[in-house]
């Protein structure tokens, strides 16, 4: 598969959150989503690990049944306190680029069942398990989640699409009896995948690093 030839921080500066700019209507081959995963297991892992699987849908009814539930949770999340209009209230600047959000999320909501694949990533264990520490909760996640942004960086340099969803997770039940996932085994995501229409993406506007950054103390 031809890749764009980006350097590391253009890779890394330029893997965007996709959603208006996917083409439904271009196959995604099987091959270049299998050497995005080849990249993702490079990732670390606790202790080596390795506790990850990666679910891969194509099927248009299995689509379709994800997406209707994805919808749901997206209209539940719209009217809650989470959705993008409602952060940075402090900041009457951010509310043009608050309101794209929002409007992009919309759109992927309602047009998740043409999206080409869905990556599900799963990792061993519950993470709803009561009592479980937080030290042993973040080794969980922080086994899954580098191998995921690594497929989603490699999908960039392909000209492929990406963006990280987790309102599906609201119905992980369903999706679990819907792709036979194992009961001991914890969705953390749902990434639609398309290639884009076109290759160029920006950096995103973000605040000034000063007003995250602590040294030494906060």
């Amino acid at each position: 598969m031809p890749t764009l030839n980006l350097s590391a921080n253009e890779v890394l500066t330029t893997t965007r959150a996709v959603r208006k700019r996917l083409d439904f209507n271009r196959p995604v081959e099987m091959s270049v989503l299998r050497e995005c995963l080849d990249i993702a297991l490079q990732a670390p892992s606790g202790s080596n690990s390795q506790g990850w699987h990666f679910v891969i849908v194509t099927d248009a009814a299995k689509k379709a049944a994800i997406a209707e539930l994805y919808l749901k949770a997206f209209d539940d999340y719209e009217a809650g306190p989470a959705q993008p209009t409602k952060q940075h209230l402090d900041d009457p600047s951010m509310a043009p680029t608050q309101e794209r959000v929002l409007s992009s999320a919309r759109y992927l909501a309602d047009n998740m069942a043409h999206v080409p694949a869905m990556l599900i990533p799963c990792c061993a264990g519950r993470t709803d398990t009561p009592g479980l520490p937080q030290g042993v909760l973040a080794s969980i996640y922080g086994s899954i989640l580098p191998a995921v942004w690594s497929f989603m960086l490699a999908a960039r340099e392909r000209g492929i699409g990406t963006c990280w969803t987790t309102l599906h997770l609201g119905y992980e039940q369903e999706v679990a009896h819907l792709l036979d996932i194992p009961d001991d085994f914890t969705q953390v995501a749902l990434i639609p995948i398309a290639y884009t229409q076109g290759t160029e993406f920006k950096t995103a506007p973000r605040k000034d690093l000063d007003n995250v950054l602590h040294t030494n103390c906060w």
